[in-house]
C-alpha cells in the first residue's frame, strides 16, 4: 500500500516537473522570437495557453485514444481522431490567443486572427509532444513488463525447483529401498555383483542428492548417472527380458539439464515389462552429430494395465516443464507416443557448451 501511495506520488511530480520545464521552454522561445526585452504577463499568458493546448493533447491521447483504439488494434480510428484532436489543440492554441486574452494582453495585431500558418505550426508542435509522451508511455510499460516477466520466469524457476525436490523425494526413498532389497536378494545368495551394485547405488544417490542441484550439469556425470541407474533397474527385471542400452559417438563435453532421462528409464522398468515373452526396452543415445545429442528409449507394455499411466507421472511432466524453461523451443522436441503396446520417447536436444 506504501509502495502504491509513493508511486502515485513520484508519478504526480513527474508529471508536474515534465511541464514546469515545458513551460519554461516556450517561455523562453517567446522571449527570443519576439526580442523581448523582458518576461512579461504575455509571454507569461502565451507559454501557459500553449502548453494547455499542449496537454490537451497529450492526455486525451494518453488515456482516450490509446487505450481505445491504438491498444485494440484499431489503426484505422485511431489515426483518424488523432488528426482531429491535434487539430482541435492547435485551434484551442489560437482561440486563446486571439480571443479571451487579446484585448488584456496586447498580443498585438499578429495574434487577432486567424493564421494558417500557426495552425500548422502549433499542430505539428502538439503532435511532438503527444509521439514523445507516447514513446514515454510505451518505454514505462516495457519496462514494467519486463519486471512482471522476471518475477513470473522467478515464480516458474521456484515451482519447477520444488518439483524437481518432489521427484527427489519420491526416487530417493523408493528406488533406494528397492535397490537395497534386491542388492539384499543378490547377498543372500553371495552373488559376485553386490559390490558393484552398492558402489553402484551410492554414486546414484551422490548425483540425486548433491550433483544435480543446479539447473544443468555436465553431460559426462549424467550419463554415468543413466548407466548406474539402468544397472541398478536390471536387477528387478526378469531375465528373459530383453534389455538393449546403446551409446553412439562420443560423449561431448557439454552440459544438460539434470534428471532428464531418469523419468522415462523409470517408467520403461515401472510401468512396461507385463510378462510376456516378448518384453523388451531398447535405451539409445546419439551423440554423433556435433552439439546435439538424440535420446531414444521404448518397450512394449499392456493397454489395459498401463494406459492411464504412459505418459508419465510427476517425473515426465517436470521434465516436459524444465524443457520450456530451461530451453528455446528451437532447442529441443520431444515426442511421446504409445501405440501398438509400444511406449517410446523420442528426444532431441541442443546441448549447451562448456563455459555458455
Amino acid at each position: 500500500m506504501e509502495k502504491t501511495k509513493l508511486y502515485h506520488r513520484l508519478k504526480i511530480a513527474g508529471h508536474i516537473l515534465f511541464w514546469l520545464v515545458s513551460i519554461g521552454i516556450m517561455l523562453f522561445f517567446f522571449y527570443f522570437n519576439e526580442k523581448r526585452v523582458h518576461f512579461d504577463v504575455a509571454i507569461i499568458a502565451k507559454a501557459l495557453i500553449a502548453n494547455f493546448g499542449f496537454a490537451m493533447g497529450v492526455y486525451v491521447n494518453l488515456y482516450v485514444l490509446i487505450p481505445r483504439f491504438l491498444k485494440k488494434k484499431n489503426y484505422v480510428f485511431y489515426i483518424f481522431w488523432l488528426i482531429i484532436l491535434l487539430t482541435v489543440s492547435s485551434l484551442t492554441i489560437q482561440f486563446l490567443f486571439i480571443l479571451p486574452l487579446r484585448n488584456i494582453l496586447d498580443f498585438g495585431e499578429r495574434f487577432t486572427s486567424y493564421d494558417s500558418n500557426l495552425h500548422s505550426a502549433y499542430f505539428f508542435a502538439t503532435l511532438i509532444y503527444v509521439a514523445f509522451t507516447s514513446f514515454l508511455k510505451f518505454i514505462k510499460e516495457w519496462i514494467a513488463l519486463q519486471d512482471l516477466n522476471l518475477k513470473l520466469a522467478r515464480i516458474e524457476q521456484q515451482k519447477l525447483e520444488a518439483e524437481l525436490k518432489t521427484l527427489k523425494g519420491q526416487l530417493n526413498p523408493h528406488f533406494l529401498f528397492n535397490s537395497l532389497n534386491n542388492i539384499y536378494s543378490l547377498a543372500l545368495v553371495k552373488s559376485d555383483k553386490v559390490p558393484g551394485l552398492i558402489l553402484r547405488l551410492s554414486d546414484l544417490m551422490r548425483h540425486i542428492i548433491y550433483e544435480s542441484r543446479g539447473n544443468y550439469i555436465a553431460l559426462e556425470k549424467e550419463i554415468e548417472f543413466v548407466n548406474n541407474f539402468i544397472e541398478l533397474q536390471k536387477i528387478r527385471a526378469p531375465e528373459e527380458v530383453k534389455i538393449s542400452y546403446e551409446i553412439k559417438g562420443e560423449i561431448p563435453s557439454a552440459k544438460i539439464a539434470p534428471l532428464l532421462f531418469e523419468p522415462f528409464i523409470d517408467n520403461a522398468f515401472k510401468h512396461g515389462l507385463p510378462g510376456n515373452n516378448e518384453d523388451f526396452i531398447r535405451i539409445f543415445f546419439d551423440f554423433s552429430k556435433s552439439g546435439a545429442l538424440h535420446f531414444y528409449i521404448e518397450n512394449n507394455f499392456d493397454p489395459p494395465e498401463t494406459q492411464i499411466k504412459k505418459t508419465g507421472g510427476i517425473g515426465v511432466k517436470n521434465v516436459k516443464r524444465r524443457l520450456k524453461h530451461l530451453y528455446s523451443p528451437n532447442d529441443y522436441a520431444l515426442e511421446i507416443s504409445g501405440e501398438n503396446n509400444i511406449y517410446s520417447v523420442n528426444l532431441q536436444l541442443k546441448l549447451i557448451e562448456n563455459g555458455n
